[in-house]
C-alpha cells in the first residue's frame, strides 16, 4: 500500500527545534563526539548496480549499518551518543564549568557518572547502544525489553552490564513501564520515541543518527533523487529526512517512509492527518519496526518532509533478505536483518506497481538511497529465513 502526503503541513519548514537539532553544525559535533570511539570508522556505501538495471533505475546506494561500532545496527550512533551528551551536561552543572568529549574518562567526570543510571525499552538494538553508551561513562543502564524480543537479543544486551527487566506486551507497553520505572526511580530515559513533554533526548537520538548521513554524502557520486527508508516510531526516517532538507532545500531527494504493514503507524496517522495509535495485532518478523505509535518529533518531521508512505509485507522482508544474500551478477552479497532490508523492500514493491513508480517517479534517472539498518541481529532467525548462516553469506561476499 502506497499513500502520497496530503497533510496541510507538506513541505512547510522544519520546526525550529528540529532545524537545530538536525543542523549541519549539530551534525559535525557529533562526528567529532565519534573520533572518541575506539572502533569507529565510516560503514560501507554498497552500489547494486545490477539490481538497479533490473528495476530499471540509475542507480542503487545502500548504507551498510551492520557494520556500526561493532554493534550491527545504526542505533549504535543514537542511544550511546544521548548518553555522553547527557553525562557531559551533568558534569558540567555539577563541576560548574564546561565539560567536554576529552574529559569524558576524566575522574570528576566518571564520578558524577558513577551516579547515574539510563533506562529505555527497547526491541533489541537501541537498548544494546545505549547499555554501552553507560559502560562507556562508567553509569548503570536498566533496559525494558517486550515478550516478542528474542532470548539472543536480550543476551546481546545484557553483556554490557544491563540490568533486564521483562515486561509482557508490546514495544509500546515497555515504553510506557520504562518511562514510570525511571520516573519511580530517579533515572533518566534515553528512548528513540517521544511524546508530550519529552522530546529534548529522543532528539538527542536522531542527532546521533546524522553521523552515518555525512558519511553517505561524501561517498555517493551523485545526490540521490529518491530515499525510501524503514520506520517504526520514526526516528530515523526523521532524522535522515530532515537533514537531507537541510543539506539539499529545495532541491532534497523525494523521501518516502517504509513500515510493516502489520505495524503502520505512521502511515495510518498520514492517512487520517495527525498521529495515532494502530491496534497490536500478528507480530512482524520486522521486529526493531513493530510499533504502533509513531514518535511526536518524528511525526512532526515526517508531515513536512516526506512525500510518501507505504508498506511492505512480511515475504517482502524475506524476500529481501534472501536477495541481498544472494545477489545477481556483481552486486555485493549483504547481510540484512529482517527489519534492515525493509526501505529495499519498499523500493522493489514500488518499482514492480506501474500506478506507484509513475506517482514517485521512478524512471530510468532515478538515484536510490537506502540504508541496511541492522545486520543479523538473531542469527538463528536469520538462518531460517534466508536458508544460510550469515557468516556464510560474508565468506561469499
Amino acid at each position: 500500500m502506497l499513500i502520497l502526503n496530503t497533510h496541510p503541513d507538506h513541505d512547510k519548514a522544519l520546526d525550529p527545534a528540529d532545524a537545530e537539532t538536525l543542523s549541519l553544525e549539530e551534525a559535525r559535533t557529533v562526528e567529532r563526539f565519534l573520533q572518541h570511539r575506539p572502533n569507529h570508522e565510516p560503514t560501507p556505501l554498497h552500489a547494486l548496480d545490477n539490481l538497479a538495471k533490473e528495476l530499471g533505475v540509475a542507480s542503487i546506494h545502500i548504507k551498510d549499518e551492520g557494520f556500526r561500532l561493532g554493534l550491527g545496527s545504526f542505533k549504535a550512533l543514537g542511544g550511546s551518543y544521548a548518553v555522553i551528551r547527557l553525562v557531559l551536561e551533568a558534569a558540567g552543572r555539577k563541576l560548574g564549568q564546561p565539560v567536554d568529549i576529552s574529559d569524558l574518562q576524566s575522574p570528576a567526570v566518571r564520578k558524577i557518572a558513577e551516579t547515574m543510571t539510563f533506562g529505555c525499552a527497547t526491541d533489541g538494538n537501541h537498548g544494546k547502544s545505549v547499555a554501552v553508551g553507560a559502560r562507556m561513562v562508567g553509569a548503570k543502564a536498566a533496559i525494558f525489553v517486550h515478550s516478542g524480543v528474542s532470548d539472543e537479543r536480550v543476551a546481546a544486551i545484557a553483556q554490557y552490564g544491563a540490568e533486564m527487566i521483562r515486561v509482557e506486551g508490546t514495544y509500546d507497553d515497555s515504553v510506557a513501564e520504562a518511562e514510570r520505572v525511571c520516573r519511580e526511580n530517579g533515572w533518566t530515559v534515553v528512548s528513540d520515541t517521544s511524546w508530550p513533554g519529552y522530546e529534548r533526548i529522543p532528539s538527542l537520538v536522531m542527532q546521533g543518527y546524522t553521523a552515518m548521513l555525512g558519511e553517505a554524502l561524501r561517498a555517493l557520486p551523485q545526490p540521490p533523487t529518491h530515499v525510501f527508508i524503514q520506520a517504526g516510531v520514526g526516528g530515523l526516517a526523521a532524522a535522515v529526512a530532515g537533514y537531507f532538507d537541510i543539506v539539499f532545500g529545495d532541491k532534497r531527494p523525494k523521501f518516502i517512509v517504509v513500515e510493516p504493514e502489520r505495524a503502520a503507524c505512521i502511515l495510518e496517522s498520514a492517512r487520517v492527518g495527525h498521529p495515532v495509535k494502530v491496534e497490536h495485532g500478528e507480530a512482524t518478523i520486522m521486529a526493531m519496526l513493530e510499533c504502533y505509535e509513531p514518535s511526536l518529533v518524528g511525526w512532526r518531521v515526517l508531515s513536512r518532509k516526506a512525500e510518501a508512505f507505504m508498506t511492505v509485507s512480511e515475504e517482502d522482508a524475506a524476500e529481501t533478505m534472501r536477495r541481498l544474500a544472494r545477489p545477481k551478477g556483481s552486486d555485493p552479497a549483504i547481510v540484512a536483518g529482517e527489519s534492515g532490508c525493509a526501505g529495499l523492500a519498499g523500493l522493489i514493491r514500488a518499482a514492480g506497481d506501474a500506478e506507484a513508480r509513475a506517482a514517485l517517479g521512478l524512471d530510468g534517472n532515478a538515484r536510490i538511497f537506502l540504508i541496511n539498518t541492522e545486520t543479523a541481529t538473531d542469527k538463528a532467525r536469520y538462518e531460517a529465513i534466508v536458508g544460510t548462516a550469515p557468516d556464510k553469506v560474508l565468506e561469499t561476499a
